[in-house]
């Protein structure tokens, strides 16, 4: 028997259970083994070493292929495994735009920031700017934006989890939800507050690995299903989609009309250009020990993210054609459920043992990466507080400056406060896709981060408020256009579905708000009263472009 009805399997139902109730107990161990290993992992290296150079860097001393696993790991979140493959198995081409610019975004990272980010800088985006500007105001604007982008990526990781924990238990009940995203919230302090970057980075190690692992074999079980006939898979998918040809080609997410056109454009240029703004990413390459690490750490994660993205592809279209779209979206609105209900139809389906141990083991392994990915974002945001905010920018010179004990302490406490915050504003966003949310990260960060980097390093006559304005130019219209559109009400799948308050028509303000950055930061400079200081630029030149003074 051949052609796309020859791979469904055979009973409707497989598509959409979660497992019984009597196998819980199986997914539920393998979650437990997860977090005492991460637990394990923290408290093991959270003994060595207090300092801010351990705390922040994890003491610089990873190799290339170390940091590189753990930038993929920081990259490769709840966005990539449960979001981007659900979005393909219920958009097919569309959605595969979302592994399209996530990719090539990191060509940018490697082109123009890595070496050196870590050459001008010490633990923070701040510290690159503070290099040839005035420190207070330009640390104040980058450690705050830092922190809105972290937030906006946790709340990504932290609906991820609750979908996750949803499924496993069989219920879509929100309390369920809600108690496993205050669950990961307090995972993600204690690794925080107790491990530092040295323990973060051994969990997104152990998690990049797993996560590579888990997705070889879904491709490889998939692939075997189709007898390794491509065509076959994406021919299947598009029979169960509901939407038939129309699921292969580009406009079924984003092409029925001029405006979802306009809003696949702006999400194109947040994805691209946002990577090489993300706090958590760039605080990666201080984690190794020269400038030369750091460029072949992106060359690492660069192989490794392109390899799992090219597997995503085949996950997203194996949902579809196993699972069909409209049981994905059964199982969850937004398809964050599609992995793991792929495994346990490639394992056989609900009720057979290797159906279970698939769906526990894959669950587990997305449970894995959710916290591997938390810890990360809230360290960054932690150290854009403390570094930035607490020890310099609120400080006067003429007042006692913080010492590194203290800065510490501090970043510890504002781990706990960002956790928190965490929690309560994830607890409202439990509808969303979490690959849309990390896009509405993403769009931040490309608006008010890169465009400060990019002319601190390139542009000679770029000055402090040319800095201050590019960050605030772009933060303040990305989250105000995000507030008033379609994300947050006028739609039924909006955070507030019941009112409508929005008239920016996009769901992505990338488009918009990217422009405003950069033309914010040139109109800043040229109006600027105080020129750029030549020597400091200089400095920050030579250092940058040779590690001459690098810490």
């Amino acid at each position: 028997m051949t052609g796309p009805g020859a791979f469904a399997p055979a009973p409707a139902r497989l598509a959409a259970a979660a497992p019984s109730g009597a196998h819980h107990g199986l997914a539920v161990v393998l979650f437990a083994v997860v977090v005492l290993v991460t637990l394990t992992i923290t408290l093991w290296v959270g003994r060595r070493g207090h300092g801010a150079e351990d705390f922040y860097a994890g003491g610089r001393g990873f190799s290339p292929l170390q940091n590189g696993l753990a930038l993929s790991g920081d990259y490769l979140s709840a966005a990539s495994f449960l979001g981007v493959t659900g979005l393909i198995a219920i958009y097919g081409y569309d959605g595969m735009l979302y592994s399209i610019g996530f990719l090539v975004a990191w060509l940018v990272v490697l082109m123009l920031v890595a070496e050196l980010v870590r050459n001008a800088g010490r633990y923070t985006l701040a510290d690159v700017l503070a290099l040839r500007m005035r420190q207070r105001p330009v640390r104040a604007a980058a450690g705050t934006a830092g922190m809105v982008v972290s937030l906006l990526y946790l709340i990504a990781q932290m609906v991820g989890a609750g979908s996750l924990v949803a499924l496993l238990l069989g219920t879509g009940s929100g309390q369920a939800k809600g108690w496993t995203i205050v669950g990961v919230g307090a995972l993600m302090i204690v690794y925080v507050t107790v491990g530092g970057m040295r323990a973060t980075t051994w969990i997104q190690i152990v998690k990049a690995v797993l996560l590579m692992a888990g997705s070889v074999l879904l491709t490889v079980l998939v692939l075997a299903r189709f007898h390794g006939d491509v065509g076959a898979l994406m021919t299947a998918a598009a029979d169960r989609s509901g939407a038939g040809q129309a699921y292969l080609e580009p406009g079924l997410k984003y092409g029925t009309g001029p405006t979802s056109r306009l809003d696949f454009v702006s999400l194109g240029l947040a994805l691209v250009l946002g990577t090489a703004g993300l706090p958590h990413i760039l605080s990666r390459f201080y984690t190794v020990p020269t400038a030369r690490a750091a460029r072949r750490s992106t060359i690492w994660a660069i192989g490794l993210v392109g390899g799992f993205y090219l597997m995503a592809v085949v996950l997203g279209l194996g949902a579809g054609a196993l699972v069909g779209a409209p049981a994905v979206k059964a199982a969850n609105p937004a398809g964050n459920t599609a992995a793991p209900l792929l495994a346990l139809v490639l394992g056989g389906g609900e009720g057979s043992t290797r159906g279970v141990v698939l769906f526990a083991l894959i669950s587990a392994i997305a449970f894995a990466t959710i916290l591997a990915v938390v810890a990360g974002l809230t360290l960054a945001s932690s150290a854009a507080f403390a570094h930035d905010l607490y020890a310099r920018a609120w400080r006067r010179s003429d007042e006692r400056q913080v010492d590194e004990r203290e800065e510490v302490v501090a970043a510890r406490l504002s781990a706990v406060v960002i956790g928190a915050l965490a929690i309560v504003l994830s607890l409202f966003a439990q509808r969303l896709n979490v690959a849309f949310l990390v896009g509405l990260a993403f769009a931040v960060a490309a608006s008010a981060n890169l465009p400060t980097l990019l002319y601190s390093l390139f542009w000679r006559r770029f000055t402090t408020r040319g800095a201050v304005w590019a960050v605030y130019g772009g933060l303040v219209p990305a989250v105000l256009l995000v507030v008033f559109s379609p994300v947050v009400s006028g739609s039924p799948a909006a955070l507030l579905p019941g009112v409508d308050f929005h008239w920016f028509p996009l769901e992505n303000p990338g488009l918009v708000s990217i422009p405003l950055g950069f033309l914010a930061g040139w109109v800043g400079t040229v109006t600027s009263r105080e020129p750029a200081d030549p020597d400091r630029y200089a400095e920050l030149e030579v250092r940058s472009l040779t590690g001459a003074g690098a810490v």
